[in-house]
């Protein structure tokens, strides 16, 4: 059985663990290489026990001639390492980034939302930015795939289905959407060590989280009005899962049974979305530890607007999940292999 070569960069971090476990039970996928900065010839097992039984790399530092034995390259990295790796790129290989550097597709903004510049440039247009049941048709073509955030993952995939129907108002969309510290990195300890961080909601990035120009780029393009919402995330006392909450207004002549219509329409083929009956509450326990996106339309006391619920685990759906979905697209594997 044909099987790919495999190197993940950022092993170590709780994306590349969750890419790890992962992969392992993926029939199509041989793991050559585990790179990280701090962890040089270490056992991945070391940051994961239940990997111990594995047969795996020890982890080493990352060199461009690795490039040479392998098909594709994950990478879940801090934001402008993978823009390093793209230059090396041979012409076998895969880039499948997990961070920012392919999501934007133009530089100007990645400077405006990152405060850096864009260090590969003329490889923008080698890539694509793959929400798997939106724009995944046409990855293909592309040996850079760019990997939606967790916030965009959750918010895209119920918006866009109704936005390109023409089924909301795109003035004065409101997203609060409330995530586990997990999404925050291994650093999250660090960064709020002030803070109880198991016992306290906090609010961040209000206003201007980077995940704005993502979620603003791809509803733009469904629209031919300007999109205007607000985005508002925050840090729950849990370790994983996001759900993002979404208030609408409704255009004229559809209802709450239209939108679950058009939504069961235009997922229909996509497995791993779900959209449930209205007025079911969504809990993050429902998608913990799988890459489904659970969707629920609730009514309110207007007529002309809506609630839309979705649930997802951000290190799967959201991170590692929808990164190995991407390479099953990419190359033809069943659309679940690795994800069952």
């Amino acid at each position: 059985m044909f099987k790919l070569k495999a190197l993940i960069a950022g092993s170590t971090g709780y994306i590349g663990i969750q890419l790890i476990r992962l992969l392992v039970n993926h029939k199509n996928v041989d793991i050559k290489y585990l790179c990280g900065h701090t962890s040089i010839g270490k056992k991945i097992s070391f940051y994961d026990r239940k990997l111990k039984l594995k047969k795996l790399p020890k982890i080493t530092k990352f060199n461009k001639k690795y490039l040479n034995d392998v098909d594709v390259i994950f990478t879940a990295l801090p934001n402008g390492e993978a823009q390093e790796i793209s230059k090396f790129l041979l012409r076998k290989n895969t880039l499948i980034d997990l961070a920012a550097d392919f999501r934007l597709s133009k530089s100007s903004e990645y400077l405006k939302w990152y405060k850096q510049k864009h260090k590969a440039i003329n490889n923008i247009h080698k890539s694509i930015y793959s929400l798997p049941e939106i724009t995944g048709k046409n990855i293909k073509k592309f040996s850079i795939i760019g990997c939606p955030g967790c916030y965009p993952t959750s918010v895209l995939l119920p918006l866009i289905p109704l936005i390109k129907n023409k089924s909301i108002m795109t003035k004065n969309i409101i997203i609060d959407s409330k995530s586990g510290y997990s999404g925050a990195g291994r650093g999250v300890h660090k960064k709020y060590k002030d803070k109880n961080l198991y016992e306290s909601l906090s609010a961040y990035g209000v206003g201007f989280h980077r995940h704005n120009s993502e979620i603003d780029q791809e509803l733009q393009n469904y629209s031919n009005s300007k999109i205007n919402f607000t985005f508002t995330p925050h840090l729950t006392p849990m370790f994983k899962g996001i759900l993002s909450t979404i208030y609408v207004d409704l255009n004229k002549g559809f209802s709450l049974d239209k939108i679950i219509k058009t939504l069961k329409s235009f997922h229909k083929k996509n497995q791993f979305v779900k959209i449930l009956k209205k007025d079911t509450l969504v809990s993050t326990n429902d998608v913990i530890n799988s890459n489904n996106c659970y969707i629920s339309v609730c009514r309110t006391k207007y007529k002309n607007r809506i609630i839309i619920l979705s649930a997802i685990d951000n290190l799967i759906k959201g991170g590692a999940g929808q990164a190995i979905q991407n390479m099953n697209l990419k190359f033809g594997f069943k659309i679940n292999e690795g994800l069952r």
